[in-house]
């Protein structure tokens, strides 16, 4: 029983792991004309399904613009320096929040009424799923990195313009878009600085 324990307990992951997944991790803008496949956009969010979000939530919602036509609706809404490389991209996910995530909550979280917790009250509801979703962005964006691709989050973009696209119906709402690729590693810049554990944390 003990071993079993054992086994099911977190060790430190391998130092290449690590590299791949943040410290040689980069934000592309350039992309290599390699197709992603289906398979590894549903791998990628099979991972990140995962992570942990309030009352298991679960309110992010991903749309992948792999097609030309699909593209050219995105392109209008976004800043002019992200057309290019959004064009580029092999696919560009919307991530998106649910409005109405709390529908789910009775699959999701069925051994309690959290429906209730959220049904009624717009405001708290708008900023669970705002929050949640951006964690679940993030965590699509190491997920998408665990299986090979390159990632290009975005902000630079109409929200409003995105939303009257590709959600008419007001239901799921635009957070940030992610190009996903595989990246053309001769084109990056330098990496820019981080904040040392000295100047970001605070120990109480």
């Amino acid at each position: 029983m003990s071993e079993t324990l054992d086994a099911a307990r977190p060790t430190k992951i391998d130092h290449r792991f690590l590299d791949q997944i943040f410290r040689q991790a980069r934000t592309h803008n350039a992309w290599l004309p390699k197709r992603v496949s289906i398979e590894a956009l549903r791998e990628a969010y099979d991972l990140a399904r995962f992570g942990p979000t309030s009352a298991n939530s679960s309110p992010a919602r991903f749309v992948f613009l792999e097609s030309e036509a699909a593209k050219a609706r995105l392109l209008p809404a976004l800043a002019p320096l992200n057309v290019e490389k959004t064009k580029a991209a092999p696919v560009t996910a919307i991530v998106a929040w649910d409005a109405e995530f709390y529908e789910k909550l009775p699959q999701l979280f069925p051994h309690a009424d959290m429906r209730s917790y959220f049904a009624g009250n717009e405001k708290l509801a708008e900023e669970t799923a705002f929050r949640n979703s951006t964690l679940q962005g993030g965590y699509f964006i190491l997920a998408a990195r665990a299986v090979g691709l390159d990632c290009g989050p975005m902000s630079g973009f109409d929200a409003a313009k995105v939303n009257a696209e590709f959600f008419p119906d007001g239901k799921w709402k635009a957070n940030f878009l992610c190009n996903l690729g595989y990246g053309d590693t001769s084109k990056l810049f330098p990496r820019s600085p981080r904040l040392a554990f000295e100047e970001a944390c605070r120990v109480l």
